[in-house]
């Protein structure tokens, strides 16, 4: 006998649904800042640099060359930090394989070493996934799988931050500060620009929000900048620098640490002339950091 969907049922169904909505809100709203100081720059800096409203014949050929240029090299900065923004949305940071050695079974349980061990002194284990853990891994209740060399779960691109997007993640903030910074500095003559001429205060109002805004959020990306640049010098994951936080651990002592080259190699690839380039990922396989 089939049983009809119930209260609860649909209650469950209910929660999901708004459980995924919830999700979402930080995508979308990360999206729509985007998308507003990318038509504010457009459309009311370059556009007005471009004179579009202006014949041929009376513009300015120095500010006209002078926007093709400002808006070239804009479109550039926010084309990486929309792809890099997609990529780690969509690309998977990694979880413990299959093969055998990390299977919950005494066959496997010494076949692979690590340096992180419970205080029992034995291997350490997720009891949701049924495997044993590599050292730097661990489960995300979120995303409900266990993320190599876990940095962090950013509800911002709705996905975890691990082995295999980190370099993604890292550049993601590298262009956001170098875009930021870029508008605030070229658009500030627009604003400028609109204090003195009469124009419409809707068009003032926009300039000097976008303005504030981006400057804003330049502040706050430097900042997250500078504390992530120390992580990778340092070898320590977000997850690691809270932990070593709640035992009030020593800060400059990472077990991972092989110097500042080798530090920077493990997150940004093994080419220096690539590191600031979404090109080529580090090596390894994301369970053994010998």
């Amino acid at each position: 006998m089939r049983l009809s969907a119930g209260p609860y049922t649909d209650g469950i169904q209910l929660q999901q649904t708004q459980s995924d909505l919830n999700k979402a809100i930080p995508v979308i709203l990360v999206s729509g800042a985007i998308g507003f100081i990318y038509t504010q720059y457009v459309f009311l800096h370059g556009f007005r640099i471009l004179q579009v409203d202006v014949p041929a014949s009376q513009r300015d050929a120095a500010l006209v060359q002078r926007g093709i240029v400002e808006l070239s090299w804009f479109h550039v900065l926010t084309g990486l930090v929309i792809y890099c923004f997609l990529r780690c949305m969509f690309t998977f940071p990694g979880t413990i394989p299959d093969s055998k050695g990390w299977e919950l079974s005494s066959d496997g349980r010494d076949s692979v070493s690590s340096k992180e061990k419970k205080m029992t002194g034995e291997r350490r284990h997720c009891k949701w996934c049924l495997k044993y853990k590599p050292d730097r891994t661990h489960h995300c209740r979120m995303c409900q799988i266990c993320v190599l060399r876990m940095d962090h779960h950013c509800p911002w691109v709705q996905n975890c931050i691990g082995w295999r997007n980190h370099k993604y993640f890292f550049l993601l903030i590298v262009y956001s500060a170098a875009d930021l910074v870029y508008i605030v500095i070229t658009m500030f003559d627009s604003v400028w620009w609109s204090t003195r001429i009469d124009v419409s205060s809707s068009t003032m109002f926009f300039l000097t929000f976008a303005e504030c805004f981006a400057c804003f959020l330049a502040v706050i990306t430097w900042l997250f900048l500078g504390f992530h640049s120390w992580l990778t010098l340092k070898a320590m994951t977000t997850l690691e620098f809270c932990e070593k936080s709640m035992k009030q651990a020593d800060y400059d002592a990472s077990a991972y640490s092989k110097g500042a080259y080798s530090n920077i190699c493990s997150v940004l690839g093994p080419n220096p002339l690539l590191w600031l380039l979404p090109l080529r990922l580090p090596q390894g396989d994301g369970m053994t950091f010998t």
